[in-house]
């Protein structure tokens, strides 16, 4: 049990690291657009990149499928700029609730990037021969509890601008998005693999 919550606390401090702050970056993307009264829309996106990022975390884990670091390592902010454009296209161009399953799709996607890029973290923290279930199940604990977090910060922060201040909905999703792809650019840059 040690195993567990011990993993689960680098989980947490993982996705919360300041100075790693991508994953929060790409939550905060998916979840601007919505407000509290959406909660289901976001669990359902929340589930699908949850399932996702397990999946690739655990395949990397077990060395099932082998992803380029560096590849990932440019995906990662990739899936940012391409989450938060998307918002400021259906908020200032589309402007239409029905988005077909492209952002189910798409989150699910990135999911499996995302959980390549925690796998990085994780392998480094394991050897080939250590019992890895109980780890592997902590940190994605780990992750998750991060993630709930993230997002219901996420639609606080909306909830406050949007009911107590008057912002805007579309405003809101615009100025945030607008925020994130300027502050993913330069990792972006940073991390291009050609």
């Amino acid at each position: 049990m040690y195993d567990f919550w011990f993993y689960s606390k680098l989980g947490v401090n993982h996705v919360l690291d300041w100075g790693a702050y991508d994953h929060v970056l790409f939550l905060a993307a998916l979840t601007a657009p919505f407000t509290f009264k959406h909660w289901k829309k976001v669990i359902v996106l929340a589930t699908l990149f949850t399932f996702a990022h397990c999946l690739s975390l655990a395949l990397s884990a077990y060395s099932i499928v082998h992803a380029d670091v560096e590849l990932i390592e440019f995906l990662i902010p990739l899936t940012i700029v391409l989450t938060a454009s998307f918002n400021l296209i259906q908020a200032y161009v589309v402007q239409s609730e029905k988005k077909g399953y492209l952002l189910e799709f798409s989150t699910t996607f990135f999911g499996l990037i995302h959980g390549f890029g925690f796998s990085n973290y994780f392998n480094m923290l394991m050897s080939e021969e250590d019992e890895k279930i109980g780890p592997l199940l902590g940190f994605a604990s780990g992750i998750e509890i991060s993630q709930i977090i993230v997002i219901f910060s996420i639609l606080l922060l909306a909830f406050i601008f949007q009911n107590i201040l008057g912002v805007k909905r579309v405003v809101f999703t615009g100025l945030v998005s607008a925020a994130i792809v300027l502050l993913t650019i330069p990792m972006l840059t940073d991390s291009w693999p050609w």
